[in-house]
């Protein structure tokens, strides 16, 4: 008790020395929609402030900001938003520029006290555990709290303290929250995550801040960076670890249902053992909030092709129960549940698919099926379930999934059936087992279909491209000429990107990042970049109204976040000479070319 009280003036201490001051009187203006004073405005208004490394404010001119560190300064500035009243003005969240982004903005910087060069070391998970205290209530039994604890080979009684710890914290914050305790605990090594998934069961990552080698005096320093990680994407990582969980293995109170404490841990072992390693956490941004599912372009013949096709299979093999179509990574039809599509989406296009690109690159695997009686030549071959369907020793086996936990509970088999670029994923109720010849009768009616419709949707979404690249030919010129007049020589990339989302049908677009790898979405921009995009979505959730959010980077980017109607946008303009009035023409130009059947207010 010692210790843990020890530990809570600590973090209370370190909880007062970071609280925001008040910032300047004189400082930018940032604009929404109508609405009065509330307690979200009041909390939005926190950390406004910015401050130096040593913790003090800095007076700054209104509409501009001094670095921490000496690189340089970065401007902050908005434009009304307007609606339906009178905009209610108040002051924007200032974004502090990291010294990383300043030493590069500003052609460098060495380390303090003369040090060498830095050598960063990014976020690493240090462990991940889960636990129940309703398990191990009596004095001494506190080890049967722990369910899972990752990674194992740390002894128990810390295993036990680190448990302990948490738990005091979850119930000390309940006194001033009940509905709403910790999320996150902040501290100058690490960064705690707390996520309740479900009642009384609560996991917990703990990630190491991002680190920053240094010679000081010819001895070698580490400094952490302890404002880099953002709470909401890594809360949405922890998150999205139980929805991993629950799609495989079905909820914690199922499995305590089938067979006790015992076989929950072993589910957990199991699962996590192999998806914990698939984390790359220096990855994770932006999208990992939204979490949300890339749809693909059709005309409305191609879609009503496909969903004629839908039918004509689920008639055909009358034991299927869900279906969901995709063409290149991208989802076209479903019939599953928005919740349950997003994570099986995030399923097969981080995990699934990678893994069956390379060996198409190989030439292994060759998808060209041998004509069968009756059947025409093809390019079919299923993901999961059989490698081989003339084998006659070939194995049936699908993963289960589970889906609806909320409400009927369903337990599923996937089969996922893929012809060139497009993939059909069949569920089929865990009760019945597919068997070689339902495979076979699968493949002889699927394969020939699939590949006619996966050359026709390509043919005829190159033909839309084409179509559309010639209406906008002049204006492509024209932005181009503009890109050769502002951009350096040296600077090939794009005038701008963006990320769109659609909190009602989860609808995502991103031109920044690369979906190449398993488990990784690379973004093509700075990561200082991108925690400025988290900054602004950040405070996007503290206020209902829309609103729109500009800043000007010391690296001559424009960074624009834009939030109307349940939709969301950021852009990055890349334009060295451009003022607040040519950046706000180039957004509106975007949409116009992008986002032409959306409305945004202005």
């Amino acid at each position: 008790m010692a210790k843990l009280s020890d530990n809570l003036t600590r973090l209370d201490t370190e909880a007062e020395t970071s609280r925001p001051r008040p910032g300047p009187p004189a400082r930018p203006l940032r604009v929404r929609g109508k609405g009065s004073g509330s307690p979200r405005e009041k909390e939005a208004e926190e950390g406004l402030a910015g401050r130096n490394p040593s913790g003090a404010e800095k007076e700054v001119p209104a509409g501009r900001r001094a670095a921490a560190g000496g690189g340089g300064a970065r401007e902050v500035v908005a434009r009304p938003q307007r609606r339906c009243g009178s905009p209610m003005v108040r002051g924007p969240r200032r974004f502090p520029l990291r010294p990383a982004m300043a030493a590069a903005a500003g052609g460098g910087g060495g380390g303090g006290g003369g040090g060498g060069p830095e050598k960063p070391l990014a976020p690493a998970l240090l462990s991940f555990f889960i636990y129940n205290p309703r398990l191990g209530a009596r004095e001494g039994e506190e080890e049967k709290k722990i369910l899972l604890y990752y990674p194992n080979e740390v002894e128990k009684n810390e295993k036990i303290r680190s448990v302990g710890l948490c738990e005091a914290i979850v119930q000390f914050t309940r006194t001033f929250s009940p509905l709403k305790p910790a999320k996150s605990l902040h501290t100058q090594k690490n960064r705690q995550f707390f996520n309740e998934p479900e009642e009384n069961f609560w996991m917990v990552m703990v990630v190491r801040n991002p680190v920053i080698g240094k010679q000081k005096d010819g001895k070698p320093t580490v400094e952490y960076q302890e404002e880099e990680l953002l709470d909401k994407v890594y809360s949405s990582v922890l998150q999205q670890c139980y929805n991993m969980y629950k799609l495989f293995n079905g909820t914690f109170r199922k499995a305590m249902e089938d067979g006790g404490v015992k076989i929950l841990k072993e589910r957990l072992e199991k699962f996590f053992h192999r998806y914990l390693q698939t984390l790359h956490l220096q990855s994770c941004d932006l999208l990992d909030v939204f979490c949300g599912i890339s749809f693909f372009p059709l005309d409305k013949m191609t879609y009503l092709r496909i969903q004629s096709f839908i039918n004509k299979m689920e008639e055909s093999l009358s034991i299927v129960k869900y279906t969901a179509f995709l063409y290149n990574d991208q989802l076209i039809w479903s019939g599953l549940e928005q919740d349950d599509m997003r994570i099986l989406y995030k399923y097969l296009t981080t995990s699934l698919f990678p893994r069956h690109i390379e060996p198409e690159l190989a030439g292994r695997d060759s998808p060209i099926h041998a004509e069968m009686p009756g059947n025409l030549q093809h390019y079919g071959r299923f993901l999961t379930g059989p490698l081989n369907v003339n084998d006659p020793e070939a194995k049936c086996r699908f993963p289960k999934i589970f889906v609806n936990t909320e409400d009927t509970y369903e337990e599923l088999h996937l089969i996922v059936y893929k012809a060139m670029s497009a993939a059909v994923c069949f569920m089929i109720d865990a009760s019945i087992q597919p068997t070689l010849e339902f495979c076979r009768k699968l493949d002889s009616i699927v394969g020939p279909q699939l590949t006619v419709l996966a050359s026709d949707i390509c043919e005829q979404y190159n033909i839309n491209k084409r179509l559309a690249g010639s209406v906008l030919s002049f204006v492509s010129v024209a932005n181009q000429l503009l890109i050769d007049n502002n951009l350096g020589a040296s600077e090939k990339e794009p005038q701008f990107k963006f990320i769109y989302f659609n909190h009602m049908n989860l609808a995502e677009k991103s031109t920044i990042h690369m979906r190449r790898t398993p488990n990784i979405s690379l973004a093509s921009v700075h990561p200082d970049l991108m925690k400025i995009l988290g900054d602004i979505n950040s405070d996007f959730t503290r206020v209902d109204d829309d609103e729109e959010i500009i800043v000007k980077a010391m690296s001559d980017y424009w960074i624009v976040g834009k939030k109307s109607d349940q939709r969301e946008l950021y852009v990055i303009l890349n334009q060295k000479n451009a003022n607040l009035i040519e950046v706000n023409e180039e957004v509106k130009k975007l949409c116009a070319t992008q986002f032409n059947n959306i409305f945004f207010l202005d």
